[in-house]
């Protein structure tokens, strides 16, 4: 089961913090580094701004802006429809009991979650070196609502390319060695999709941000071979296919009336979900040289998940998707997906069945989940007596090599070196 984000961020009774009460706290301080740190899941909240000068001028009037209602809430306005939520979560630098989806105006957050270079001042109070940052709630965390809001697949395009250069020239062009380039896909014909993929690699993109499991937004299910153009292209030019959990548009849920905690708790639960779609897709298989890497799913179902694949594989035959194959199911999952660990003590134990080199972290900055300010001192808890070429891999190598991301010598050997 599943439930709309829309509609939980719509449920003014999904949190129980007072509406209207902000509480900005005091900046924390910087953080004591023990790790070198590639953060590969935060969020970025699009500023006012950002498809300001972007769009062509015969559709300018329709792309997104920002307005304020006589209440003072501030909402972005896109080819006519009201999308009242500009925070969607960027809560970090508040107290705990005021979480919830909002906030709704800019001055209600802290201004790292929109701000370049408030962010990477954050990144350095929280010990991370370099970030790669998904979009927030105006695109979707995969670009769908700026293709599915409007009608007109001219405007969703003009769009996707806007936010794609206002991502590329001011959010990691402010700081290129700190911001790995991500993304919005064009999902409305894969062929164009393929050919913006191409034209944005050759920018300086390395990963896209793609849909978990686009036959909830109403678009053909993985299992169609209508993406192999997107994925094609992204396998030549080395683009990292990103899936965040709720890029699909909803999260997992139980029972109606069971208690929002469930919503928090099986949050994660949507990524092993899209790792078996994904794999028996066998998109992996037709690719094998594509990265897929699951974000802010955890890692403490990895190990769990490679058991039953191998023990489904016994009774192989019975199903027969995988009977003309060589290679293992698992062994696919561990060749081509990557894991996001946020806060996952111990799964650690597990590394020898999940693989050392296809574990990354992730702080999740601005949002609920996040571990900023304190990545670093929950790193030194969770990471403690690894080998030090494991927690190497873990904090940063890993992610360098994924998302061709350099990290300079000096940075490698000293994280007090940036």
């Amino acid at each position: 089961m599943g439930i709309s984000l829309d509609d939980l961020s719509a449920n003014a009774g999904f949190t129980t913090n007072v509406k209207g009460k902000v509480t900005l706290l005091p900046d924390p301080p910087r953080a004591g580094r023990s790790f070198t740190v590639i953060s590969c899941d935060d969020h970025v909240v699009e500023p006012p701004h950002t498809f300001e000068g972007r769009v062509p001028s015969a559709l300018a009037d329709r792309a997104p802006r920002i307005v304020e209602d006589d209440d003072g809430r501030e909402a972005w306005v896109y080819d006519g429809h009201v999308l009242p939520n500009v925070g969607f979560n960027a809560v970090v630098g508040r107290p705990v009991d005021e979480y919830s989806f909002d906030p709704t105006r800019f001055d209600e957050m802290r201004r790292g979650a929109w701000d370049i270079a408030a962010r990477i001042d954050d990144m350095d109070r929280n010990g991370i070196y370099a970030s790669l940052n998904f979009p927030s709630f105006l695109p979707g965390f995969a670009g769908q609502r700026l293709q599915q809001v409007t009608d007109d697949p001219d405007l969703a395009l003009a769009c996707v390319r806007a936010w794609n250069d206002w991502h590329l020239e001011e959010w990691a062009g402010f700081a290129p060695e700190r911001i790995i380039p991500l993304q919005l896909p064009y999902v409305l014909d894969p062929e164009i999709g393929a050919a913006e993929i191409r034209r944005n690699a050759e920018r300086g993109f390395k990963a896209v941000t793609f849909s978990e499991a686009p036959h909830l937004l109403g678009l053909p299910s993985l299992h169609t071979g209508h993406w192999d153009p997107i994925m094609r292209a992204c396998e030549e030019t080395g683009t990292v296919v990103c899936l965040h959990v709720g890029s699909s548009g909803t999260s997992p849920t139980t029972a109606p009336d069971a208690p929002s905690d469930t919503v928090g708790v099986l949050f994660f639960g949507y990524a092993m979900f899209a790792a078996v779609d994904w794999l028996y897709s066998r998109i992996p298989v037709r690719f094998p040289s594509l990265r897929i890497c699951l974000s802010e799913g955890g890692i403490g179902w990895v190990a769990g998940l490679i058991d039953r694949l191998d023990h489904v594989r016994m009774y192989d035959s019975m199903y027969g998707t995988w009977n003309d194959l060589d290679v293992t199911p698992a062994d696919v999952f561990r060749r081509n997906f990557r894991f996001c660990a946020i806060d996952d003590p111990s799964a650690y134990r597990q590394l020898d069945v999940m693989g050392e080199a296809n574990v990354m972290v992730e702080s999740d900055y601005p949002h609920a989940d996040s571990t900023w300010p304190n990545t670093q001192s929950m790193l030194r808890e969770h990471l403690a007596g690894l080998p030090a070429d494991a927690v190497e891999r873990i904090t940063w190598r890993n992610a360098s090599e994924c998302f061709r991301h350099p990290v300079p010598e000096a940075v490698q050997r000293d994280p007090d070196a940036y």
